[in-house]
């Protein structure tokens, strides 16, 4: 997948930050193809796609959307797994001035539908291995459908390459539909500034340069994975390594064979890593800086994960709604385990009550974030968009507390709370007390009602390979070092927890057992 180019014409854009300029968030490819034509950008296994080979194709497929009708701001369907096919075509999409829409490959067709005829999505590129599901769903949408197989390369070719459209730096790159734990899902509007504003920032966070390889174990139909992986990647002219599915032994291969240097992760991948009973024989010295987000990152894996690998593990914090990454920690500054860390440059948060105010000092509130990365809006949802953003803030539901220093610590998300008795109960503090327990492997912690209380905290538990542990050990466990109010008088112990694209175990599909429902 490395076919010539001579599409000079394409690559004459110089780079430009983000700040009161306009751009295409396609520009950075542009310019890294220029200063990096050779280098790889996109490899997997033995497949590599330079940067002049992503740029022409990229180019070729704006030209196909050009020949299928798609103009400046249509909106394109994108349903593939971390294969090199998504970067060509998610900023072929960009490049042709159209607005990324990506979808889960493993959504069912009613799903695809929902999504393609929410956006008014004009195509919709599908992994062939989804044409059951997908193909069904673009039709009931009225959307063009393109299957992505082993033919797509060579019907790529044959259609010429467009130069790239200019955009302004509020229009629309990407549509990321949110995961509609409440009513359908909402489609957040994120901007080119707000896109390539988040992924050059997180350059520098993070001291992604040219040389360094970066782990795509994220899906890249998500916003971590987009931003901070792709984006970013692309940006600077690195390589971004993926692997279609992330599976322990082959990410420690990966890791090994292509010298990765700054790995991107959510919680279970780290955990899954540092419980693999191989690790110790797979050589990670090149591996520098790690991020983890998505959920909240147990103490015990951070501290387990850096003993075990020699490689500095950063916690961030961000939404959707957020392009993704708000808050981070500083490699070079205190780090305090357990926290999100501080707002990232041009960012800003506060803590509020329901109407708005700001909680007192030291007190818990909801975060609310302002800045160049909050989105534009939920996509045709005035009335949603209105609920969530205020003068500029965007609540995020998100409990947290902020100590003296500035530094923010996530509670709980204000849906998760559990109230015993008239009692708050926040999960997070008694899931980070259960990692501590030996034989745990992953834990999620929860309500489930009561008669008399409300709600009952509850645990759902998986063990480690080769180790035991009863539900009455693991109460006791927790009893010793929690109030009375807030050990989970209900645990149960399961063979696996529901989790998400990302490796973010889903509470609202974890199923009660009946007698303790």
């Amino acid at each position: 997948m490395t076919p010539d180019t001579n599409r000079k014409a394409t690559l004459t854009r110089s780079r430009t930050h983000l700040k009161g300029t306009e751009m295409n968030l396609a520009d950075n490819l542009v310019q890294s193809a220029k200063e990096h034509s050779a280098r790889v950008a996109i490899k997997m296994d033995d497949v590599e796609v330079t940067y002049a080979a992503l740029a022409d194709t990229a180019a070729r497929v704006a030209g196909w959307l050009g020949e299928l009708g798609v103009k400046p701001g249509d909106r394109v369907g994108v349903t593939l797994p971390n294969i090199p096919q998504m970067p060509i075509i998610y900023y072929g999409i960009l490049w042709a001035g159209g607005v990324v829409v990506p979808m889960n490959p493993l959504y069912r067709s009613r799903e695809v539908a929902y999504v393609l005829g929410d956006s008014s999505a004009k195509v919709l590129f599908a992994w062939d291995g989804v044409d059951e599901q997908a193909k069904p769903g673009a039709e009931e949408a009225g959307a063009h459908y393109v299957s992505v197989g082993a033919q797509f390369l060579p019907e790529l070719m044959t259609h010429e390459p467009v130069d790239l459209v200019e955009r302004a730096d509020d229009d629309t790159a990407v549509v990321l539909y949110t995961s509609g734990t409440t009513g359908s899902p909402k489609g957040a509007e994120l901007t080119h500034a707000n896109m390539g504003r988040n992924a050059e920032v997180c350059d520098g966070l993070m001291s992604i340069e040219s040389e360094d390889i970066v782990f795509g174990g994220l899906p890249l139909f998500h916003s971590f994975g987009q931003t901070v992986g792709l984006n970013a990647a692309v940006r600077v002219g690195a390589t971004l390594t993926l692997i279609p599915r992330f599976e322990p032994t082959k990410a420690l291969e990966v890791l090994q064979r292509d010298k990765v240097t700054i790995m991107l992760g959510v919680p279970t991948m780290y955990v899954a890593l540092l419980q693999h009973p191989e690790k110790e024989s797979y050589d990670l010295s090149n591996l520098r800086v790690c991020a983890s987000g998505g959920a909240s990152l147990p103490v015990e894996v951070l501290r387990g994960f850096e003993e075990a690998f020699a490689a500095v593990l950063l916690e961030g914090y961000g939404l959707s709604e957020t392009s993704p990454v708000a808050s981070f920690n500083h490699a070079d500054r205190e780090r305090k385990a357990g926290s999100i860390g501080q707002p990232i440059v041009g960012v800003e948060f506060r803590l509020i009550d329901s109407e708005w105010n700001d909680v007192a000092e030291g007190e818990i509130g909801e975060i609310a974030i302002k800045g160049h990365n909050v989105m534009k809006g939920y996509l045709g949802k005035p009335e949603a968009t209105e609920w969530a953003i205020v003068d500029g803030w965007f609540r995020t539901g998100d409990l947290a507390r902020r100590d003296d220093e500035g530094y923010y610590f996530i509670v709980d998300r204000a849906k998760d709370m559990i109230i015993r008795g008239g009692y708050n109960v926040y999960p997070r503090e008694i899931e980070e007390v259960l990692y501590e327990h030996p034989a745990i492997a992953s834990v999620a912690v929860l309500g489930v009602p009561h008669t008399e209380l409300g709600e009952e905290v509850a645990a759902a538990v998986t063990l480690k390979s080769g180790e035991s542990a009863t539900e009455a050990e693991i109460r006791e466990f927790a009893k010793e070092r929690v109030a009375p109010y807030k050990y989970p008088r209900h645990i149960w112990i399961t063979t696996e927890l529901p989790m998400g694209p990302t490796g973010k175990i889903l509470k609202r599909e974890i199923v009660i057992p009946v007698e303790e429902a």
